[in-house]
């Protein structure tokens, strides 16, 4: 038969329940705050990665007046061309513009 228990139970219910509650209330924003920084090093890989080839292209062809966008994932990669300050060089930029929770992120290489 069932010994007299007096609500040990309950009592052991809800501190098991706060317990998870305060290790969910922890971990939840570190996980969306470790996804924000994945997502940014996506884009940035992914601008570095059209950077290089842009640069790539150049050299077998003359593309330094080329303006194009790129859609890739659902984001848009901006690559333009422009005057580096430093000796009057060309240098390419991969632009992506600010979304939610994500900065603005611009990668430049000059021309060699």
């Amino acid at each position: 038969m069932l010994s007299k228990n007096d609500g040990f139970f309950l009592l052991e219910l809800l501190l098991s329940l706060s317990a998870l509650f305060m290790l969910c209330v922890f971990f939840i924003p570190l996980l969306a705050d470790l996804a924000n920084q994945y997502q940014q090093l996506v884009r940035d890989k992914k601008a570095s990665q059209l950077l290089f080839e842009e640069l790539q292209a150049n050299l077998l062809e003359d593309r330094s007046n080329s303006t194009y966008s790129i859609l890739h994932n659902g984001i848009e990669y901006q690559v333009y061309w422009n005057q580096a300050a430093s000796g009057g060089q060309k240098e390419v930029c991969v632009k992506v513009d600010e979304q939610t929770w994500l900065p603005r992120t611009q990668v430049c290489g000059v021309l060699e």
